[in-house]
C-alpha cells in the first residue's frame, strides 16, 4: 500500500515489519495479561488479518491487488506466466522458481539449525543453559516464516498458507511423538491435501487453495 507495488522487494519488506509488528503484539498481550500464548497469537493473527482486508478493500485501487487474490492467490493463473529461461533451457514460471528457492532455503536452514531449534522451541530453559541464543533463533524463525508466506501469498492466497503452515504439522503430532517423522508426516499430508484439492477444485468448480484447505482438513 505504502509503494503502490506488489514487486518481491516492496513485499518482503512488508512482510518482515507485519512479522514484527505480529510477534510484539503476541508478547505483549501474553505477558501483560492472564492470557496464554496460544490465545495470544488467536488474537494477534485474527486481528492483523482482518485489518489488512479492510485496508485492502479501502486503499485497492492505488495497487494491483484485490481481495480474492489475497484469499485465494492465483494458483490457476500460474502455468500461464512468462516463464524464466537461462539460454535454451526454460526453468518454469517465476512463482514457481521463487517457492523452489525457498524450500531449497528452508531444508538448509533446518539441517544447519535442527539441534538449535529443536531445544529452542521445546526447552528454551535447558538452550538458553547450552548457550543458545533463544531469543535470536526465535526472531530468525519468524523472518524465515515471513519470507515463506510473502513467496507463497501470490501463488496460493492467505487462506491457504495459514491452512499449510498448520494442518500438516497438527496432523503429524497426532501420528508421532518423534520430531523427525513429524517433518516427513507434514510433508506428506501437504502433498496430499494440494493432489487431493487440485482434484475436488476440477469436480466442484471452485477455488483450488479453498478446496485444498478443505482436502487438508478432512486428511487431518
Amino acid at each position: 500500500l505504502i509503494t503502490g507495488s506488489r514487486g518481491v522487494g516492496a513485499m518482503v519488506l512488508g512482510a518482515i515489519v507485519a512479522a514484527w509488528a505480529t510477534h510484539g503484539l503476541i508478547e505483549v498481550i501474553s505477558r501483560h495479561s492472564r492470557l496464554k500464548q496460544d490465545a495470544a497469537i488467536g488474537i494477534a493473527f485474527s486481528t492483523l488479518f482482518a485489518v489488512g482486508v479492510v485496508l485492502i478493500a479501502l486503499f485497492a485501487d492505488k495497487v494491483d491487488l484485490d481481495q480474492d487474490c489475497v484469499l485465494n492467490g492465483e494458483l490457476p493463473m500460474i502455468p500461464l506466466e512468462p516463464a524464466v529461461r537461462l539460454g535454451n533451457l526454460t526453468l518454469g514460471p517465476p512463482a514457481l522458481l521463487r517457492l523452489v528457492a525457498v524450500l531449497l532455503g528452508s531444508l538448509l536452514l533446518l539441517v544447519a539449525f535442527y539441534k538449535e531449534l529443536l531445544l529452542s522451541s521445546f526447552d528454551p530453559g535447558l538452550a538458553a543453559c547450552l548457550g543458545i541464543r533463544v531469543r535470536w533463533i526465535h526472531h530468525g524463525l519468524m523472518l524465515w516464516l515471513s519470507m515463506v508466506v510473502v513467496a507463497s501469498f501470490e501463488a496460493v492466497g492467505a487462506i491457504l498458507v495459514i491452512a499449510l503452515l498448520i494442518l500438516p504439522g497438527a496432523t503429524a503430532s497426532l501420528l508421532t511423538d518423534r520430531m523427525v517423522p513429524r517433518l516427513l508426516w507434514s510433508v506428506a499430508h501437504a502433498a496430499l491435501s494440494s493432489v487431493s484439492g487440485m482434484h475436488l477444485s476440477v469436480a466442484l468448480d471452485c477455488s483450488p487453495a479453498g478446496a485444498a484447505v478443505v482436502a487438508g482438513a478432512g486428511w487431518f
